[in-house]
Formats: structure tokens, C-alpha cells, sequence
């Protein structure tokens, strides 16, 4: 088991408005069944206090955490095509953390875990410093009234935290399909001296990400992907 270092933890309590809304989504009887039957092995509990990531899974790799997987299509097929690398995935929706479950026991990865929280609290409080290889964050809620840009995910306090996370070297990859939120994603992180654009602006897309559930609705609807892939120095 994982040793948890409380004394090394922050405080927790986050100043830090939410970023997501919970909502009642409707479980299927098999995605009840596969949180009931191997959540306790798949779920890592949120509790404060740092971890050391690679030690949550069976082989000690790289770890690439990813913040609200939705149903996880894409994080299942990133975790199978790629498995020099472990996976943490962080989501709140519990439908969505059923199916990934479902998925990851049909596949038998052994590189994929969950944690069932706020990923800004799994950031400040388990999360040390300098110990991911990479951040996605693929079509977060762009929250698009302008009232509500303070509960995006990228913002200033939030991001600042997440290039504190990454090793040296390790990556920070966003999609959005709104154009301003890209626009201003891409403005802030341009801003932040510790990490630097792959790209002169917005990145091609990076061949091993598979398409989600959003992507697909935003082609649907004629909407382009606005990527972006910083490294820190």
C-alpha cells in the first residue's frame, strides 16, 4: 500500500472556486454492478496527503493524470495504446467512473486507476510537486457566459498549480472546441515563465489522442479543436 505522509500535505481547504457542477446522471445497472464489484481495487480514495504516483499502480512508470474523463473512451484507449505509461484519471461524475471501470476490467489494464474527486483538491493536496510526466485536460467546461469564466479550470491559480505538478520535462496537453477559451488558455500559458508552447500558437493534433464523445459532438456541429501542448522547461 501507497504510504500517505500527511504531515508533508497543505491544508485542506481550497480557496479556489469550483469548477464543475454535480449532476444526478443516470447509472446503468451494469455500471453500478462494476463500481460495486471492483471499485474498492480501481478507485483510489481521496484523503490529504501526498502520494508518490508510480506507487499506486502494479509498475512503477511514468504517471500522466488526466482531469474529468467524462465516460473515458479516450482515457482507456490512451491507457492501452501507451502503456510505458500509468494513468490517473480524475472525475467526479460517478456514470462516468462506473463505465471507465467497465472498460478497464474488459481490457485488463493494469496502467489505469481513478480517483472520484475534485481533481483541483487531488492537485493541491495528493499531488506532490515535480512527480507527473503529463496533464490532460481534454474539453473541460468551457462555462461560456462570461459571468462564469471564473469557474473555469484554466485560470491562473489552478494552472499555476498543475506546472508545479509536472516533472521537468513533462507535458500539459488542452483541447477545447471554443475558440475564445482556447484563445485565452493559450494567452495565460504563454504567460507562465516555467513551461513553453510545442508550437508557435495552437498545436496540431497529437497522433496517439483518440477522439471523445465531445469531439465528436463538435464536429457534429462544425466546430474546429483548439489544442494546445506545453512542456516545462
Amino acid at each position: 500500500m501507497t504510504e500517505v505522509r500527511p504531515q508533508d500535505a497543505p491544508e485542506n481547504q481550497s480557496p479556489l472556486i469550483k469548477t464543475f457542477v454535480l449532476r444526478s446522471g443516470r447509472m446503468t445497472e451494469a455500471q453500478k454492478q462494476a463500481l460495486d464489484t471492483f471499485g474498492p481495487e480501481l478507485i483510489i480514495p481521496y484523503r490529504p496527503g501526498f502520494v508518490v504516483p508510480a506507487e499506486l499502480f502494479p509498475s512503477a512508470q511514468p504517471v500522466v493524470m488526466e482531469i474529468g474523463f467524462g465516460m473515458g473512451l479516450a482515457t482507456w484507449q490512451i491507457a492501452r495504446n501507451r502503456p510505458q505509461y500509468n494513468y490517473l484519471g480524475v472525475e467526479v461524475h460517478t456514470a462516468g467512473v462506473g463505465r471507465l471501470i467497465m472498460e478497464i476490467r474488459d481490457k485488463a489494464l493494469q496502467n489505469l486507476k481513478i480517483i472520484q474527486h475534485d481533481a483541483v483538491e487531488v492537485l493541491m493536496n495528493m499531488i506532490p510537486e515535480n512527480s507527473l510526466a503529463g496533464l490532460h485536460v481534454f474539453y473541460p467546461d468551457p462555462w461560456p457566459k462570461k459571468r462564469h469564466h471564473k469557474r473555469r479550470l484554466m485560470r491562473q491559480p489552478i494552472v499555476d498549480i498543475m506546472i508545479s505538478r509536472l516533472l521537468p520535462g513533462g507535458y500539459l496537453y488542452f483541447v477545447t472546441d471554443i475558440e475564445e477559451y482556447g484563445q485565452s488558455t493559450l494567452e495565460l500559458l504563454e504567460t507562465c515563465e516555467g513551461i513553453k508552447n510545442s508550437s508557435e500558437k495552437f498545436s496540431p493534433k497529437v497522433e496517439w489522442r483518440p477522439e471523445t464523445k465531445f469531439e465528436a459532438k463538435a464536429k457534429a456541429a462544425q466546430r474546429a479543436a483548439f489544442e494546445l501542448y506545453f512542456v516545462k522547461k
